[in-house]
C-alpha cells in the first residue's frame, strides 16, 4: 500500500478539516440574537436556533386573513456589496425585493426569514448583513424570525456569498388588492425610488467593466457622492407609504416596480381591458438613469423595460382620492406625485407613455 494512502487512513478528516466550521455557525446564531429580537412584532416568538420560525397569526389581531408570500434575492447588485464592503445596504434591500411584493396585494408583511450561503463563514460579514436585514424588517414593520446559515466550501469560492428572502404578510379577505379593482378614470400615483433599488445590475456593472469606471471615485452626474454610494443605496421600504395611502381603504391596487421596469410590471396590476397612461410631459428622469441610457447608449423603451427610471411603487386610486393619498404619503416621508390615468385599451397596449412618443 502506498504511503500516503496508510497516512491518509491515520489522520481523520473531521468537517472542520473539510471547509466547514460549526463552532463559528453557532457564535453567529449567538451573536445575531439580540438583533433578531429587536424586530419581534406581535405574534413572534423572540428566540431563535429551532427548526423553524414560529409565528402566532391569532395574535396579530387578523380576524379572517390571507397569506401572502414572496420569495426573493438582491442579484447582482451583490457583487458590488462585496467589492464596496456596504454589507448592511444589502440585507435592507432582501428584506425589501420580499416585503415590497407582499404589499402590491394589500397585505400587511408579517414575518421574514433569510438564506445566507457562503464558501467559508466570515462573521463580521455575515453580521453586518443581518443587521441590514433587521433595519429593513423594522421598516417594513415585520419580524425576523429565523433563517440559515449554509457553508458550502468548494461551491463559493473565496468571500463570494449569496442571498435569498422569504416574507409573509396577511390581509383581511375582504380586502385584498387584485386587478379587476381597477377602473377606467383612477388615478396612478408614483412613489419615487431610491435609484436602481435592486434590478437591472448586470447592465450597471457591464457599463463599470466597460469604461473602466473606479467606483470609489466622485459620479458624473453628482460630485456629492461616489459611484459606490449611489449604486449601493438601498431598496426603499414601502410599508409605510402603502399603510398612509391605504387609510379608508382608498388603495385599489398596487405595483412595485422590479425586473421588468414601467413596461413589464403595471400590467399585472390591472385588467387587460385598460391601459394605464403614463404622463411624462412633466417628468424627469432623474440624472442617474439619465447616465445610465447614455453609457449603455440603448433606447429609452429599454431602459423602461430594465429599470424602475425613479418610480419605485404604483398607487392606483379613485380619482376623488388622488390628492388627500398623495399629502398622506408625503407627510410620512415619501416622494409621491400625479403619474397617470386609466383609460380604455383601445390599440391593445397596457401602457403608454405620452410625451415620450410611445
Amino acid at each position: 500500500m502506498a504511503k500516503n494512502s496508510i497516512e491518509t487512513q491515520k489522520n481523520p478528516i473531521t468537517y472542520s478539516k473539510s471547509g466547514v466550521n460549526i463552532d463559528e455557525g453557532n457564535r453567529l446564531v449567538s451573536d445575531i440574537s439580540d438583533i433578531t429580537e429587536s424586530t419581534s412584532i406581535n405574534g413572534t416568538n423572540a428566540k431563535i436556533g429551532g427548526f423553524g420560525g414560529i409565528f402566532d397569526l391569532k395574535k396579530s389581531g387578523f380576524k379572517d386573513p390571507l397569506l401572502i408570500s414572496s420569495t426573493d434575492g438582491v442579484g447582482t447588485k451583490l457583487q458590488l456589496a462585496i467589492k464596496t464592503g456596504l454589507y448592511f445596504n444589502i440585507g435592507i434591500d432582501l428584506v425589501a425585493m420580499c416585503a415590497n411584493d407582499v404589499l402590491a396585494q394589500g397585505a400587511q408583511p408579517l414575518f421574514f426569514m433569510d438564506y445566507y450561503a457562503t464558501g467559508k463563514l466570515d462573521r463580521k460579514v455575515a453580521i453586518e448583513v443581518i443587521k441590514g436585514i433587521a433595519e429593513g424588517c423594522k421598516e417594513s414593520g415585520c419580524a425576523l424570525i429565523g433563517g440559515e446559515t449554509a457553508e458550502m466550501p468548494g461551491h463559493y469560492q473565496n468571500n463570494s456569498f449569496d442571498l435569498a428572502g422569504f416574507c409573509v404578510g396577511a390581509v383581511e379577505r375582504n380586502k385584498l388588492l387584485q386587478p379587476n379593482n381597477v377602473k377606467e378614470g383612477d388615478c396612478v400615483i408614483a412613489v419615487s425610488s431610491s435609484g436602481v433599488h435592486s434590478n437591472g445590475y448586470s447592465l450597471v456593472r457591464k457599463i463599470i467593466d466597460t469604461y473602466s469606471i473606479d467606483i470609489f471615485q466622485k459620479s458624473d452626474f453628482d460630485k456629492t457622492k461616489s459611484f459606490s454610494e449611489i449604486f449601493m443605496q438601498p431598496t426603499i421600504l414601502y410599508t409605510n407609504a402603502f399603510l398612509a395611502a391605504n387609510k379608508d381603504d382608498r388603495v385599489k391596487s398596487v405595483c412595485h416596480i422590479t425586473g421588468g421596469g414601467l413596461i413589464e410590471n403595471p400590467p399585472r396590476s390591472f385588467s387587460r381591458n385598460l391601459t394605464l397612461n403614463f404622463n411624462m410631459e412633466n417628468y424627469q428622469m432623474p440624472s442617474l438613469f439619465e447616465w445610465i441610457k447614455e453609457k449603455a447608449n440603448i433606447s429609452l423603451y429599454e431602459m423602461l423595460k430594465t429599470f424602475n427610471c425613479g418610480i419605485g411603487l404604483l398607487i392606483f386610486v379613485d380619482k376623488s382620492d388622488a390628492k388627500s393619498v398623495i399629502n398622506d404619503i408625503n407627510n410620512v416621508g415619501y416622494d409621491s406625485f400625479l403619474i397617470g390615468s386609466m383609460e380604455e385599451n383601445k390599440l391593445n397596449k397596457h401602457v403608454v407613455f405620452d410625451g415620450w412618443g410611445f
